[in-house]
């Protein structure tokens, strides 16, 4: 169990620390020298681990790097002075991370009185009233001296027992508060695991920088281990990586996590005692071990009023990490004084109707710790389906766990893609209607090309999900396919006899040299047809479905055409893409050939463009076989 000590300045926190771990927290000269605490402090027992942080009103920024960490808050209290400023502030802070765990040390009372004793005890509980600590346990105790330690020791020691550990599931994350070099150890990074777990040997990255790293060693709690998890205080060597490259605020992350945000929507809340905060105000923003100057955005209203919270986008002068759930503080924007803060719910938000209903409502339901609620009501919002990597990755969501849910809600998944049961079965119905709306429109076509069926049944449907929506109506007859036509059964477009009778004639034409048919004025002069006549049957087999015009007056047959689009799905399979080069090698014939080729392919999107490769975007299966 993490540890944090809250309170003024002066108030014995890192005395009280060294009374309880015998490990002295201030190691810099300057905190020697002038007896204050200016940066993190840590130690540790067995059980415990205490991050000591800084009382001063100008340390709030250090203060805050340690503060995200903790799970349970050790309030300290003078006796002599009992709540001070920072007192109230640190409590605040303590709150609006959402810490609920804690318990209060009334220190120095060896230089207080009796009557002033209880005093400042019932100040602490005017204090505590109404916040998350109220009623926690009040240990008055003297540092210098030892009495009340054992006593606190011993209540802390029973609250790591009883504690629920943070779940080591998901991706690791560890958010950097310091970075030095050891000797014989290299690059070493301290900071709280937010999640996970990590293991010596593993590879990291180190983020927003994005730089690969390993592990070479680490130690969890101060002691040596082969790995370390949520919730702990862990310390690794890194190889791969300069201290110079290293800052606090930066995470080390499993790499699937690298993704670096500089807008994300959040819950926000104002304490109570201070102003509304109105649209677009400058802030500045602590998460993690992070601070950055932002700009928050309200969402479903105009100003958040003292004590009340609303929707937010925050817009950050930087990159930072940061992932659903996290807590962050909202200080002014000259970091002077705490005036809210919140917690993350989308890294990955619209850049369009942000302020809509639907909107709005998603956002609540990201509000819901059971991550099932947001991904049912995504799906729902969604006709073209949920990206589930960006919503495990932005829950931090093992695979495993994002499986277990998709099955648990009874989603059809393709892909990264899920679906809702209901949204599938509505849009195979919106397939069906759109084909039979199409031969209404040109009952002379044979049907309709499956990337045009896509587009009238859902422009912004992925491929493989349509695929995946094709194949059950394909199987069991209630779509036809004849080449690379897709129809109803029932819809039969017959070619009119003359039509037939040449076709099956100039075929054997194009047959006999399947890859680099004849042109045709070729067919024409070979024929003694008119070149007119030859072109005009060309287009209406071509509509029909049975030829493709691969060039200007260049048709191939279908069966060619469908060969073609498997050899250059292999190409792909095989290098990644496809060049003319390696197909010209496949069909023979001339390099111009094969480019003509590759270029249909782009221009029926079957194939993409990049440079001079030609990427797989279809299915070989759309064009028959």
């Amino acid at each position: 169990m993490i540890i944090g000590t809250a309170g003024h300045i002066d108030h014995g926190k890192t005395t009280l620390v060294k009374a309880l771990t015998g490990v002295d927290c201030d190691r810099l000269k300057e905190e020697k020298a002038r007896g204050i605490t200016v940066d993190l402090g840590y130690a540790y027992t067995p059980t415990l681990g205490f991050i000591d942080v800084p009382g001063h009103e100008k340390l709030i920024h250090n203060m805050l790097a340690g503060a995200t960490g903790i799970d349970f808050a050790l309030l300290v209290i003078a006796a002599d002075d009992g709540p001070m400023p920072q007192t109230r502030e640190h409590l605040e802070i303590a709150e609006l991370l959402g810490i609920t765990r804690g318990a209060v040390a009334l220190t120095k009372i060896d230089a207080a009185s009796a009557d002033r004793q209880q005093q400042a005890k019932a100040e602490i509980t005017e204090l505590l009233a109404g916040t998350a600590l109220a009623g926690v346990p009040i240990f008055p105790v003297a540092a210098t001296t030892g009495q009340g330690i054992a006593e606190l020791r011993t209540h802390l020691e029973n609250a790591a027992m009883a504690a629920q550990g943070r779940p080591a599931s998901g991706g690791f994350r560890l958010a950097i508060d310091r970075c030095f070099t050891l000797s014989g150890a290299g690059t070493v990074v301290t900071g709280t695991a937010f999640a996970g777990t990590v293991r010596v040997g593993d590879q990291l990255r180190l983020s927003p920088a994005d730089k690969p790293v390993r592990v070479r060693s680490l130690r969890a709690q101060d002691a040596p281990a082969e790995a370390g998890s949520a919730g702990q205080r862990i310390a690794l060597a890194l190889a791969g990586i300069e201290k110079a490259d290293v800052a606090r605020g930066m995470w080390l992350l499993a790499p699937p996590l690298h993704a670096p945000a500089r807008r994300f929507d959040a819950r926000v809340r104002v304490l109570s005692g201070q102003p509304a905060l109105k649209h677009w105000t400058p802030v500045h923003l602590h998460l993690g071990a992070e601070d950055v100057p932002a700009r928050l955005a309200l969402l479903d209203t105009d100003e958040i009023p003292p004590g009340g919270s609303a929707w937010a986008q925050l817009t950050l002068e930087r990159e930072i990490g940061a992932l659903a759930g996290d807590r962050f503080i909202l200080r002014d924007a000259g970091a002077r004084h705490t005036i809210g803060g919140g917690q993350v719910l989308d890294i990955f938000p619209p850049h369009r109707k942000k302020r809509s209903p639907e909107r709005l409502a998603m956002l609540a339901a990201l509000a819901d710790p059971d991550p099932a609620v947001a991904l049912q009501l995504a799906a729902e919002q969604q006709p073209a389906g949920v990206d589930v990597t960006h919503y495990a990755l932005n829950r931090n969501l093992a695979r495993a766990d994002l499986a277990d849910l998709c099955q648990r809600l009874q989603f059809k998944v393709i892909g990264d893609t899920a679906f809702d049961p209901a949204r599938w079965a509505a849009l195979e119905s919106k397939l069906l209607a759109a084909l039979a709306a199409e031969h209404e429109r040109a009952p002379d076509l044979t049907g309709v090309e499956r990337d045009r069926l896509r587009r009238l049944t859902l422009p912004t449907l992925s491929r493989p999900a349509f695929d995946a929506l094709l194949a059950a109506p394909l199987a069991d007859g209630r779509i036809a396919q004849t080449n690379a036509w897709l129809h109803l059964p029932e819809h039969r477009v017959q070619l009119a006899a003359a039509d037939r009778d040449l076709w099956q004639t100039l075929k054997p034409l194009l047959d006999a040299q399947p890859y680099n048919p004849p042109r045709v004025r070729d067919i024409a002069k070979a024929t003694g047809l008119a070149e007119d006549t030859v072109r005009a049957l060309f287009k209406r087999i071509a509509r029909h479905g049975d030829a493709w015009p691969v060039a200007h007056d260049h048709y191939f047959t279908a069966a060619t055409v469908a060969d073609l689009a498997r050899r250059v799905a292999a190409l792909n399979q095989r290098d990644g893409y496809a060049r003319a080069a390696p197909l010209r090698d496949e069909i023979g014939g001339g390099r111009k050939v094969a480019i003509h080729i590759l270029e249909f392919f782009d221009r029926i999107g079957y194939t993409r463009r990049v440079r001079d490769t030609h990427v797989l975007r279809g299915n070989p299966e759309q064009f028959g076989t």
